[in-house]
């Protein structure tokens, strides 16, 4: 949050936009110009007095590529506002180094460049100071204004004397210091706008850009998100891959809806007793690796239920949902009988993920999350009932072994605040279930699976809207048991809560003005999804029946969909198949023999035998 942290991060961003720019601009020029040699001497050949008259005049050839063929050859995607400055060092470079005029210039990069929305919290929308980055590139800042004054006299051309329209649309935000929204940047440079999630699309249209839907509402698309079952199936989880392999044919890895033919499956006895053993190796495993990360003094059973949620640490993610739900269970462990426990269904909370270094909140959620950590795993009434585990240093390499023992992910965003998520798609198919609100591609994972094989809880997008307007008028109602919840908090349990500012983030969660992200008003329909998990957990072949058909019916959430749509929708390029490198090399290896085997037969004497044989034959 620093100057100098900032003035570091713009350094880099232009420095990989400008360098991937210029190779771009640089392996364009040189296919163009073997495509026009090709072209040059086609036409020569053609038209040989012609060429002779005017040998190095090219420009009345037809079919030679010039810049203003760009568009054609090369797509560029922004995937979010991180290498928005990337629009004016194109700009630059047609500008400046080509010596374009501006129209030509601006043409040929609004048609190379499309933008992906990642977020529609405005506090996640990127601005740079306009002091700063008229400093660090001064030339920049001049195309930016440029840019910004002839779209806005396009804007109040549109909608003469509104002013506020103005304002919102514009790129330079008339703050003190003057900011850049390189959002808005990114809208108006780019030919295509998407979001990565029906609803997140939606929202774009009607709250983000609203503004600039109204000036041109086929400018934005959706593409919802996917991701790879190479990684998160075939190297993530390779005992599933087999028995997939062994009953779909190894195709499955590249189409994922060949999977869909095996839901028969999930009723099929043997089969079903294969999904749960694979599962609980799985689980063996995460079991050991957590008992030496997390250090803890007592062996983990690998029939509990294992709860995740493992993404990056923000208030809008409610981590802190997830916290307080410990607590709740926590607490109501500590209350029951010996035979009243012995009834409770044993639970594992793994709770992973990073933030960024100054997010003083988060930084808190960690610290409670811990601090319940250590206080619930130290409770001998706990033992084989309750763990919580808060994963270190958490990558994309603890991911691959942690997400396919998952029985239960946590996907519980205030609904109207995830652009998508992918790791909800990453659980899914490895046939954890879902406890999630109806926010991001839940909705639509909902609908792929069956509404019935996910637990949704909590406010609607719309129902947040009315909750948000209402918030400083609403009386504080809070849950008994999350009032009981924050009483514990503050006796001390888990640290001096007002010392550690634990008192502030559960006292938040309890009067409606200062609830941000309800966690105190969906905090009710949270328990009674997790207590739905529970009952279902008791019933092993109706909970392996839904894990079974939630991992077959994924294929909508696989790249190799989303990439073809990005192809299709938005690149305006062909997709073709993928063939592996073995692959290639077996039909090389398969071509080379049967061209041999056709030269070898039409070598022999007999052969050729034959073939007068058979050409006399036919004279007959």
């Amino acid at each position: 949050d620093t100057h100098v942290g900032k003035e570091l991060r713009l350094k880099q961003q232009f420095f990989f936009c400008s360098a991937t720019l210029q190779d771009i601009l640089h392996q364009f020029k040189k296919s163009a110009a073997r495509y026009n040699n090709s072209v040059i001497k086609a036409y020569a050949a053609a038209n040989p007095a012609a060429a002779m008259k005017n040998p190095l005049l090219t420009s009345h050839i037809p079919g030679i590529r010039t810049l203003k063929d760009l568009p054609k050859r090369v797509a560029i995607q922004l995937n979010d506002t991180h290498p928005a400055i990337g629009v004016p060092e194109f700009m630059r470079l047609l500008l400046d180094e080509e010596l374009l005029c501006w129209e030509d210039a601006w043409n040929i990069t609004k048609n190379v460049f499309s933008y992906t929305n990642h977020t529609i919290m405005t506090e996640a929308m990127e601005q740079w100071p306009v002091p700063m980055l008229s400093e660090l590139l001064p030339r920049h800042a001049e195309i930016i204004f440029e840019i910004n004054h002839r779209f806005l006299e396009i804007v109040r051309k549109k909608w003469p004397g509104d002013e506020q329209k103005v304002r919102r649309m514009s790129i330079v935000e008339e703050s003190e210091p003057k900011m850049f929204r390189m959002a808005n940047l990114a809208v108006i440079g780019s030919h295509t706008v998407n979001g990565v999630a029906e609803m997140h699309t939606n929202l774009v249209k009607t709250n983000l850009f609203a503004d600039f839907c109204e000036l041109g509402d086929t400018k934005f698309r959706n593409v919802t998100n996917g991701v790879t079952p190479r990684r998160w199936i075939l190297q993530a989880n390779p005992k599933l891959a087999k028995m997939y392999t062994e009953l779909a044919g190894p195709g499955w890895v590249n189409d994922m809806k060949r999977l869909e033919a095996l839901q028969s499956f999930c009723d099929d006895d043997e089969f079903c007793e294969r999904f749960r053993a694979i599962k609980k190796q799985n689980k063996r495993r995460v079991a050991a690796f957590l008992e030496q990360t997390c250090r803890l003094h007592y062996k983990i059973a690998p029939n509990a239920l294992f709860d995740m949620q493992i993404k990056r640490i923000h208030e809008y993610k409610r981590q802190l949902l997830n916290v307080l739900g410990i607590i709740h269970r926590f607490d109501a462990v500590l209350r029951a009988t010996p035979k009243e426990r012995a009834k409770i269904v044993p639970r594992v909370f793994i709770i992973a993920g990073k933030a960024a270094p100054g997010y003083e909140t988060a930084r808190l959620i960690i610290q409670l999350a811990c601090a319940v950590a250590k206080v619930v795993n130290k409770t001998p009434e706990c033992a084989g009932v309750l763990t919580v585990c808060f994963v270190p240093n958490f990558n994309v390499s603890i991911a691959e072994l942690l997400i396919p023992a998952s029985d239960i992910s946590q996907h519980i965003s205030l609904a109207g605040t995830e652009a998508s998520g992918t790791g909800n798609m990453k659980f899914a198919m490895n046939g954890g279930l879902i406890v999630g609100t109806r926010d991001g591609a839940n909705v639509e994972i909902a609908r792929a699976i069956g509404s019935d094989n996910i637990f949704q809880f909590g406010a609607t997008v719309d129902e947040v809207k009315t909750l948000k307007k209402t918030a400083n008028t609403r009386n504080p109602a809070p849950d008994e048991r999350l009032a009981n919840v924050c009483a514990i908090i503050h006796s001390g349990i888990f640290g001096d809560a007002r010392k550690l500012g634990f008192n502030r983030l559960c006292s938040s969660t309890l009067t409606p003005a200062t609830d941000s992200y309800l966690c105190g008003h969906d905090f009710a329909s949270y328990l009674d999804a997790q207590a739905r998990a529970d009952e279902l957990y008791l019933n092993e072949r109706l909970w392996t029946r839904k894990s079974v058909l939630s991992a077959l019916r994924m294929a909508k959430f696989s790249t190799d969909r989303t990439i073809k749509e990005y192809a299709e929708k938005i690149w305006n390029v062909e997709a073709k198949a993928f063939l592996p490198r073995h692959v290639k090399e077996r039909l090389k290896v398969g071509a080379i023999r049967y061209n041999n085997t056709v030269d070898n037969t039409n070598k022999s004497p007999n052969n050729n035998n034959k073939n007068n044989n058979n050409n006399n034959n036919n004279n007959n």
